[in-house]
């Protein structure tokens, strides 16, 4: 998932990505900050609990639609936050008195507008991408690679919803099969080991690790195609050659430059020790 933070008139609203359903999520404390007009997060906090006792007691199911995710405070800690799709806001809403109500549809309503312009452009998504990458200080060689390993991976997506594999679970278990092949690592290690939490791996990757990945997921599509696998039994079959074409590499690469491919790099932002200072009294 990305983490993203948009403003609505004087207001700061924070949104969250999920890659694998393609969804905005956004923060309920932060809409109803809008919709209610206070400045003062804590007691947009206080409405919106109240509010969500009220619709538990009277059995609205917008409820059941809510999720809990970790997104970025004041403080800049991220903690578990009460976040809802813009279908799911837009019912909420309702139960809302505020002249904010109108404004906020037609706001969500362009959001999901540029979604869709994104689906019918993928150009717009990539652009956006690459903005991203390049405010957060990545090279162009690196975005670049970036860029082409998720072609391959979007193109092996495709091959596995066409060949009876389910989205999300099913993704998810070929996708480590494939990773833990090439890396001798699971995805989960990977990423603990690069000390990320709700983070993309790949967008922590190392050029190498990058290039390594597509290499796995390529020749699991070309060996997946060649034996039309269908279905996870098949298709686990391919994942773990494909994998296993890129560990070979991978193994003779580290031999020859006697160095570890599958580092614990990352692109998380410094966190300066606390010193004291030398004037302080003792």
């Amino acid at each position: 998932m990305k983490n993203d933070l948009i403003i609505f008139e004087d207001y700061k609203i924070r949104r969250l990505y999920d890659e694998e359903t393609e969804t905005w999520y956004f923060s309920l404390i932060d809409i109803i900050q809008v919709l209610t007009q206070q400045t003062d997060f804590q007691t947009a906090r206080n409405y919106w609990n109240v509010l969500k006792n009220r619709l538990k007691k009277e059995g609205s199911q917008s409820l059941t639609n809510c999720k809990r995710l970790k997104l970025e405070a004041a403080d800049g800690k991220k903690y578990l936050t009460d976040v809802a799709n813009a279908e799911t806001i837009l019912r909420l809403i309702q139960s809302v008195p505020s002249p904010k109500a109108e404004p906020i549809k037609l706001w969500l309503a362009k959001v999901g507008y540029e979604r869709i312009q994104e689906m019918t452009d993928p150009e717009r998504s990539l652009d956006r991408a690459r903005e991203t990458w390049q405010k957060h200080g990545r090279s162009e060689k690196w975005i670049q690679q970036r860029m082409t390993g998720q072609e391959t991976r979007n193109k092996l997506t495709d091959y596995w919803k066409n060949h009876n594999i389910k989205e999300n679970k099913e993704f998810a278990i070929l996708t480590n099969i494939i990773h833990q092949e090439w890396a001798d690592i699971t995805v989960k290690q990977h990423k603990n080991l690069k000390g990320l939490k709700t983070q993309n791996l790949r967008d922590h990757m190392s050029e190498a690790e990058l290039i390594f990945t597509a290499l796995a997921e390529l020749s699991t599509r070309q060996i997946a195609e060649s034996a039309d696998a269908t279905g996870m039994v098949e298709n686990k079959t391919a994942a773990k050659a494909g994998g296993g074409i890129a560990k070979r590499a991978r193994l003779e690469l580290e031999e020859k430059t006697q160095k570890k491919l599958v580092s614990n790099e990352n692109y998380l932002p410094l966190i300066l020790p606390i010193t004291n200072n030398s004037n302080d009294k003792k």
